[in-house]
């Protein structure tokens, strides 16, 4: 159980932040879009990652510095395209309506975004695979598993907690202005993210 709380503390901790793949699960459950589909997928995403540093994949990328850079460049460029698609949809009155039929994205495209989001941004390697990798290897291999079963449970009732959580909030948000704050922020957060991720490039 030490190990599993050890996985469970370390997990929220990289989790619960401010980015993208959370900015666009509270956009999806404020506008009652396919948020438990966005949040299995996210969840899934974490729970592979999680699994695979912990037995070894993240020291393998950490040695790495091609993989490390080629995941850095492909994701500060997804990141300034759905930010720039972002303040698009503000400045050209296309926000959000809180009737609850107007999803931001739906079916496939929710699941393809969300697989983007998790999967090209290179923050969630670096969380997931080369520093909770980095903590479970020095965990016994007899208490590994429990401890990426922590880290996996902290991912699951996070995006379930934050998607289920805004749904709940949305008939407070039905106004048009409250959609086109949420994509300004949503474009500020991806561009603030993508200028981090270039400018550590570059260094």
């Amino acid at each position: 159980m030490a190990a599993f709380f050890q996985g469970l503390g370390l997990g929220a901790g990289l989790i619960v932040a401010i980015g993208a793949q959370n900015a666009f699960v509270l956009r999806q459950g404020l506008a009652r879009g396919p948020v438990i589909t966005v949040a299995t997928v996210c969840f899934a995403c974490d729970a592979v990652l999680i699994a695979a540093g912990a037995f070894g994949l993240g020291a393998l990328i950490a040695s790495t510095p091609w993989a490390l850079a080629l995941t850095a460049w492909g994701g500060a460029a997804f990141l300034g395209i759905y930010g720039a698609l972002s303040f698009r949809n503000a400045f050209r009155g296309q926000a959000l309506r809180g009737e609850g039929g107007g999803a931001v994205e739906g079916g496939v495209k929710a699941v393809m975004l969300a697989l983007s989001f998790s999967l090209l941004n290179p923050h969630v390697y670096l969380d997931t695979v080369v520093l909770l990798g980095s903590v479970a290897a020095q965990v016994p291999a007899a208490e590994r598993p429990f401890f990426a079963l922590g880290g996996m449970t902290a991912s699951f009732l996070w995006f379930y907690g934050l998607g289920l959580g805004a749904a709940w909030a949305a008939r407070w948000l039905a106004r048009p202005a409250v959609w086109t704050a949420i994509d300004v922020g949503v474009g500020l957060v991806m561009w603030t993210i993508a200028g981090g991720l270039i400018a550590d490039q570059l260094r």
